[in-house]
């Protein structure tokens, strides 16, 4: 057995040196390409000129290098990635901004975000966010949220249980420990746990980037879960450990309380997925500061450095193959005329069932190896958000640079359930999560660009078949049941919300609306609105489906970037595109990124020392 066991690791470091020293010259973290900030462009128009740049044939790069379908934050920097070795990528978006869930929109005066809330591991001298500060140049700036960044608040209105979530790896146990005390060992086994199950995150890294064979030999052997704690407890659900953690439903609750920024119910979560999360968290909260535009606005630069472009109105309705099935470019629909662009490589950031199911012809789609994939997924949960334009400054409402996840009571699992299996009528009366943020008390230049007003960003769950009847509809003039549907959603958050806020009351709102499964589906092409791509249920991080869903798709010169490649969110979907350009370079991306920060780290050193 433990020859077995040294064979393979002596296979695993010689693929790890092979990924890390071949392909010389291709690697985008060789140098620090951080320039000093220039000034923070405020004015909208002439971001726009940046972001809102539309499809014209006229524009397309010749002699491409690759095309990226969608301009989320996978595509987007898988694209600066590739930009940075001198690859020539052309970025298509269907929407008329670029930034997938990261664009922004201005409604009456107000500037809304749709789906950046808070980001972790911004400090200056971690990989991640170095991996940030290159692909824009180092010119995106974060602001810090304020500590508790979280508030859980649990309970009916006559008795509410308000729980402050601090940062820090020794102050957010600590606190914890002042709210529940007796629960001092579960909370740190808790914390135990969640760290020594998200360092093991790095085997997920690993297993997408293995050849099949020696990935499959891990899985099949048994050896990877014994070498790996993320593989270990991956089958387990979140709900399960907390269960046998403590007894006390509150602190249940609280160990659990993000579930819904991945969609997928504690009991059917997998504790590996939630230990990335709070990890991602502990060190800090940050949210870009200029707001969440000024991310597509930094990293389209670096694209067009190396003659690429980030074009939108540009649909993808098909991709193109060669005789020999390879992927050879797209279709792109321009009013009725269908337009071809060319390149050696296709990659699609438009989540792997658009990429699967709408983009493939159908004798593709039914291939085995296509369908196999596919059986093994299912949509997540349609998403709902709720966007307040205010008047008033933050100061005024009260409003400040935190977040608030607000419950009716601590059974998160039954809350959920009950809420799922209801009719649509029903549902609206009883959100079993809503997730409450205001982006202007977050962002530094708020105050500049808007004074004296504020907003409120609102997030839940809905179901896509309680609107799917009027998806067809106009998205601006969709029929009245609709409107009234969609309207006693928005009161029932409203409620909860002058409940939790009360310095924020019904004269001070000035604009009021929300985006329903449908509308997610209309504009960042979901297509069952939901917010996070594939579900994160347990089967998500089976080592089967990791082996499966890689970004090398089973047809040639076709790969996948974003979330779906990873896991949801900015720092899933990055992580998503840093693998993508791992396999395409042939290079360990996140090694590269390690190195470049460590560099940086002495550098910053000696300067402060001298």
């Amino acid at each position: 057995m433990w020859i077995a066991v040294a064979l393979v690791c002596v296979a695993l470091l010689a693929l790890v040196l092979k990924y890390v020293f071949t392909a010389p010259g291709l690697n985008p973290f060789a140098e620090d390409s951080r320039e000093a900030p220039k000034p923070m462009v405020l004015n909208r128009k002439e971001k726009n000129k940046v972001l809102k740049q539309g499809f014209l044939t006229s524009k397309v790069p010749e002699n491409l290098d690759a095309v990226v379908v969608g301009s989320g934050i996978g595509g987007l920097a898988l694209a600066a990635l590739l930009a940075k070795v001198g690859k020539k990528v052309l970025v298509l978006e269907q929407h008329d901004r670029a930034g997938g869930c990261c664009h922004t929109f201005t409604e009456k005066g107000f500037e809304f975000d749709v789906g950046i809330h808070y980001i972790g591991e911004m400090q200056s001298h971690k990989p991640f966010r170095c991996v940030v500060d290159q692909i824009t140049n180092g010119q995106l700036q974060w602001d810090l949220l304020d500590n508790p960044f979280d508030h859980v608040v649990i309970g009916p209105p006559e008795n509410r249980r308000r729980y402050p979530i601090y940062f820090g790896s020794t102050r957010f146990p600590a606190e914890l420990k002042k709210c529940f005390p007796g629960e001092e060992k579960a909370i740190d086994e808790y914390m135990r746990l969640v760290r020594t199950t998200a360092r093991g995150v790095w085997h997920m890294v690993l297993l997408k980037l293995f050849p099949a064979p020696l990935a499959k030999l891990l899985v099949h052997s048994g050896l990877l879960k014994t070498l790996s704690p993320f593989y270990k407890m991956a089958p387990r659900s979140l709900t399960e450990v907390v269960n046998e953690l403590t007894e006390n439903k509150d602190l249940r609750a609280i160990f659990s309380y993000s579930y819904g920024t991945y969609g997928s119910v504690p009991k059917d979560t997998s504790f590996s997925t939630h230990s990335l999360l709070v990890s991602h968290y502990l060190s800090g909260a940050w949210y870009p500061k200029g707001g969440a535009s000024e991310i597509a606005y930094h990293i389209i630069p670096v694209i067009e450095k190396a003659g690429g472009a980030v074009l939108v109105r540009a649909p993808v309705n098909r991709i193109l193959f060669n005789d020999a099935k390879e992927a050879c470019g797209v279709s792109v629909m321009k009013g009725q005329e269908e337009i071809h662009i060319h390149a050696p490589m296709v990659i699609s950031n438009a989540g792997i069932f658009n990429t699967y199911q709408n983009l493939l012809p159908k004798e593709l789609q039914a291939t085995p190896a296509i369908q196999r994939q596919l059986s093994m997924i299912k949509n997540g949960e349609g998403g709902l958000s709720i966007f307040l334009g205010l008047n008033g400054s933050n100061e005024e409402l009260g409003l400040k640079a935190d977040n608030y996840w607000i419950f009716p009571e601590n059974n998160l699992d039954e809350l959920f359930e009950k809420y799922q299996d209801g009719d649509r009528e029903d549902a609206c009366r009883r959100l079993p999560v809503l997730f409450v943020a205001s982006p202007s008390a977050k962002d530094s230049t708020w105050e500049e660009r808007s004074p004296g007003k504020s907003t409120l960003s609102l997030v839940s769950f809905a179901k896509y078949k309680w609107f799917e009847e009027w998806k067809d509809d106009k998205v601006t003039n969709r029929a009245s049941e609709y409107k009234e549907l969609k309207e006693a959603f928005i009161e029932a958050a409203l409620q909860v919300v002058l409940q939790v806020f009360p310095k924020v009351t019904r004269d001070k709102i000035e604009y009021i609306d929300a985006g329903t499964p449908v509308t997610n589906t209309h504009y960042i092409a979901s297509p069952k609105g939901e917010l996070y791509g594939v579900d994160h249920g347990l089967q998500r991080f089976s080592p089967e489906l990791n082996i499966m869903m890689k970004p090398q798709t089973p047809l040639k010169n076709l790969y996948l970037t974003g979330q779906d490649v990873f896991m949801c969110g900015f720092a899933g979907a990055l992580n998503g595109a840093v693998i993508c350009a791992s396999t395409i370079l042939k290079r360990m991306l996140h090694l590269d990124a390690q190195a470049l920060a460590k560099r940086i780290n002495c550098v910053d050193a000696k300067l402060k020392d001298e």
